[in-house]
């Protein structure tokens, strides 16, 4: 299924139904009263998030949506059917935005989780309701009222444990292929994953959902190679997992030009748990890798992993530290 993470819809609630002029027909009773009954509720828009979507794909090309009308009302006081609700489903991590793109009305974090985003009108009153000791036989009824009608956005961002970061080209779609079911484009060239990729990882009996983002390049943070774009799906993962390839030059520079383009989208990016994995250590021998490594420890003080992804070398390791970093996070 095509990953779509931004969807513009209309959206129309039932309109009420209108309340029935009637009056008793029967035989011998020559001036019935009124029997006309009120019409029917509209029904109206629900959202509801669920955990088998992960892509608003749906939405591209059916963007006009609307729940039924209620049926208007009939003789002998009958009231006409309520419209049916219109579910529309998203997936978790959907947020809903005003036609402007900017007014935040719902965020949808939870399986389960429902709002109704445009309600029904209400069904009209039939001409029983105005009978009074005056007027025996009122013919007044009242029209149903409109259902709400108006253009949403929908916006998608990714809820994850873990959110892969890197340049292109670094193994982050060959490493949740390898950990996870997941069956991403793989191809030794740059930009192979276009659109993220979801992966459910099982270590030790505990499951941790893993993104992996399009690579990043400098500049992203302003949408060069699109990185506005994928982002926007870090935000949302508890922890980074940060692979760089070691067989770059300069390796502790091209680490902070990825911490900088985080930092310049969103401070509060800065603020996430990281673990760093440097991958393709079968590519050097020893002492080629010692070297870098050395260069790169002195500039950075913290934990790493040194992993080949292609070998699988150190990967039981890297994924225990990951279901470490998840138990022990820091809300």
């Amino acid at each position: 299924m095509k990953f779509l993470d931004h969807a513009k819809i209309t959206i129309k609630a039932g309109d009420g139904g209108n309340g029935c002029c009637s009056f008793r027909r029967e035989k011998f009773i020559e001036f019935g009263g009124p029997n006309g009954g009120d019409g029917g509720d509209g029904g109206s828009v629900i959202l509801s998030a669920v955990n088998d979507l992960n892509t608003l794909i749906d939405y591209r090309f059916t963007q006009h949506h609307k729940a039924e009308k209620g049926e208007n009302g009939k003789a002998n006081n009958k009231t006409g059917a309520s419209g049916q609700d219109l579910i529309l489903k998203v997936p978790i991590g959907t947020q809903i935005y005003a036609e402007d793109k900017k007014t935040l009305l719902y965020d949808l974090t939870k399986e389960g989780e429902n709002i109704t985003i445009a309600n029904g009108g209400k069904g009209g009153l039939g001409n029983t309701r105005f009978k009074s000791s005056t007027n025996q036989a009122p013919r007044k009824t009242t029209n149903g009222t409109f259902g709400e009608e108006f253009e949403i956005w929908l916006e998608l961002k990714i809820i994850a444990d873990i959110g892969l970061v890197g340049f292109p080209n670094s193994g982050k779609s060959s490493f949740l292929s390898l950990t996870t079911r997941a069956k991403p484009k793989i191809a030794d060239y740059p930009f192979t994953t276009i659109n993220p990729n979801l992966g459910v990882l099982n270590i030790d009996d505990k499951e941790i959902v893993i993104a992996d983002i399009p690579g990043l390049i400098k500049g992203a943070h302003k949408g060069v190679g699109l990185g506005d774009k994928f982002l926007k799906h870090i935000e949302r993962c508890k922890s980074i997992l940060h692979l760089i390839d070691i067989n770059e030059d300069n390796l502790f520079n091209r680490y902070q030009i990825i911490r900088e383009e985080l930092e310049k989208y969103s401070p509060e990016l800065m603020n996430k748990r990281e673990i760093v994995a440097f991958n393709k250590i079968d590519l050097l021998d020893k002492n080629e890798i010692n070297i870098k490594i050395n260069d790169f420890k002195r500039h950075f003080r913290k934990d790493f992993f040194k992993i080949s992804i292609l070998k699988k070398n150190n990967i039981k390791e890297l994924l225990r530290a990951l279901k470490w970093f998840l138990i022990n996070r820091k809300e």
